[in-house]
């Protein structure tokens, strides 16, 4: 499947766009909703060659994963609200649609940042 097939909505179907949206809220609801990690409620596995400071840090991590999961969630809803398609106003050929543009960057949709981010988090 190619990207331009990938932003193609079909008939009643989500586009990507909307899929993505759904995707990270979806992230966001999971992580806000996730019980903090911490040494008295989940274990962490033993590593090799574990030492004091290895295993604070992974303490730290576990710890702050949910927030800052949270966090980067909020950035990406964020940067989809700018980031969304709009009528380019030109005039199509035949049945074509019209072109579309990026709300934000005014490139054409789907803009480099919304297929970078599909990438990514597919």
């Amino acid at each position: 499947m190619s990207i331009s097939d990938i932003f193609t909505s079909a008939a009643g179907g989500l586009d990507e766009h909307e899929r993505l949206r759904s995707h990270v809220e979806g992230i966001r609801e999971r992580a806000a909703k996730a019980v903090p990690w911490g040494p008295d409620t989940v274990g962490i596995p033993p590593q090799a060659g574990e030492n004091a400071l290895m295993r604070v840090n992974d303490i730290a991590f576990y710890a702050n994963a949910r927030q800052e999961i949270v966090s980067f969630a909020d950035l990406c809803l964020a940067l989809l609200d700018s980031h969304r398609p709009r009528d380019a106003g030109a005039i199509g050929s035949g049945d074509s649609a019209p072109a579309q543009r990026c709300r934000c960057c005014m490139l054409r949709w789907p803009c480099p940042t919304v297929r970078e981010m599909a990438r990514r988090l597919d």
